[in-house]
């Protein structure tokens, strides 16, 4: 017989004790004769009347029927040895390593065809820059952006750079020459001050917080205008110089400005119509108590619808940049990618808001601690009295730490937020096959990479 070893399949092995393929007693057809059967044909009975068939057989199970056609002649194989279906080894193929006949299995070696260990999943995304074009998880997400301040540091340390210096000097400038009045500090701490010193103070001070606030506001939206667009490019994985980012974003700053300012309208306002029933109820001339638990809970309704909406309109500001949007369409384009992804979206740009803060207060925070020092008040006097004036000396050293924090966290900010508009696009709008058209990627799409778990 041929007992030439082969493939076998799983299962087939018979359980009755005959051979596969031999017929019963009742579909036999007789042999007429030792000359008319041959002795070596299966599927007849070998313990038939005929004298040719050897009384020493293999023992029932150990070959099984060939599944394509029986060739006249030649006897099925015995199933090979090794694992077999249930068994196999990880990356193994069912009868052997590497799939049917051999390694790779059916097709070529290491393709999706190979029935034992060629599947491995989806292919990767294509990864032209700092993110992968598919849909991104958390960490990619602020990965992303801090590979995109090392990998193009020149540029973005530039911008970062450049603006800080610049909005730190026109704050300390305004700090040590115009709002350096000792007057306003002294009626803050003194007890027997009257309400209209009092109110004169507070108008200062929120006058002068008003003015640091918007020079820092103007930096910021500068930095993030320029950061936006060299983040866009890192994602294609093509650099920008800083003229080339300040030519493409020249266009929309203005723009940018006016949806800030909309943005910041509408939070004042909101948190306006929360405290309206306590400011009506204190003009009314109520109870101390109600207009009190009015304000208190009409201000925390009005935060909470604040937050809401600043999260719904924080895509706004790449949508207007990227797309060269309008104010009120880059408000709706955000809204609409945001939708669904609300809490995904807050919770990122909360996360890398806490990051942020980190590294400038590691930054910061060493510097106004050396400048109280070599201010002449000592740390004792830095903590005791905020409200002191330390001079040019205190401006001066707390102004490196500032510049050194914000050259960290505008990239951080901007760049998490345009990755984070970029993700949201490609989940619900397929801008992968875009991105990877402008990055020269051949053959994208033909596969189907999968999304991030946990994303």
């Amino acid at each position: 017989m041929n007992d030439t070893p082969g493939w076998a399949s799983p299962g087939s092995a018979p359980s009755d004790g005959r051979e596969p393929g031999a017929s019963t007693p009742a579909d036999r057809p007789v042999p007429a004769g030792p000359a008319d059967q041959p002795t070596d044909q299966p599927g007849t009975d070998p313990q038939g009347s005929g004298s040719q068939w050897s009384k020493e057989q293999p023992p029932p199970g150990q070959w099984s029927a060939p599944t394509g056609a029986a060739v006249p002649g030649q006897a099925p194989p015995p199933p090979p040895p090794g694992p077999g279906w249930g068994g196999r080894p990880p990356g193994a193929g069912y009868g052997g390593p590497g799939g049917y006949g051999g390694p790779g299995g059916y097709g070529p070696p290491g393709g999706y065809g190979a029935w034992g260990g060629g599947w491995g999943g989806p292919p990767p995304a294509a990864k032209p820059g700092v993110i992968p074009l598919r849909p991104l998880g958390t960490g990619e997400i602020l990965d992303g952006a801090v590979s995109t301040m090392r990998t193009y540091w020149r540029t973005v340390l530039g911008i970062s750079l450049t603006i800080a210096v610049v909005t730190e000097v026109a704050v300390i400038l305004l700090q040590g020459l115009v709002l350096n009045d000792t007057e306003t500090t002294d009626a803050l701490n003194d007890p027997s001050a009257s309400l209209t010193e009092i109110s004169r103070a507070a108008g200062g001070v929120a006058l002068s917080s008003g003015a640091v606030l918007l020079i820092t506001l103007v930096g910021t939206i500068i930095a993030t205008a320029l950061l936006t667009t060299v983040t866009s490019r890192a994602v294609l994985g093509k650099s920008v110089t800083i003229g080339e980012a300040w030519r493409d974003a020249r266009p929309q700053v203005l723009k940018l400005f006016g949806l800030i300012l909309l943005t910041g309208l509408i939070a004042v306002g909101v948190l306006l119509v929360g405290a309206l029933p306590g400011i009506v109820v204190a003009i009314a001339g109520g109870p101390g108590g109600a207009i009190a638990a009015l304000l208190v809970l009409g201000i925390l309704a009005g935060a909470v619808v604040t937050v809401w909406l600043m999260v719904r309109f924080s895509l706004a500001s790449p949508a207007l940049m990227l797309e060269k949007q309008g104010i009120t369409t880059s408000l709706g384009r955000s809204t609409k990618l945001v939708r669904g992804s609300w809490w995904r979206v807050f919770g990122i740009q909360f996360l890398a808001s806490i990051i942020a803060n980190i590294v400038s207060s590691l930054a910061v925070i060493p510097f106004t601690l050396i400048g109280a020092y070599a201010g002449g008040h000592g740390m004792t006097g830095f903590l005791e009295n905020t409200n002191a004036n330390y001079g040019w000396t205190f401006l001066v050293i707390s102004g490196i730490g500032s510049v050194i924090g914000s050259m960290l966290t505008f990239p951080i900010n901007a760049g998490v937020t345009v990755l984070l508009y970029i993700d949201q696009r490609i989940r619900r709008e397929a801008l992968d096959l875009e991105l990877a058209r402008a990055a020269g990627v051949e053959n994208y799409g033909a596969g189907t990479p999968g999304t991030v778990p946990g994303s």
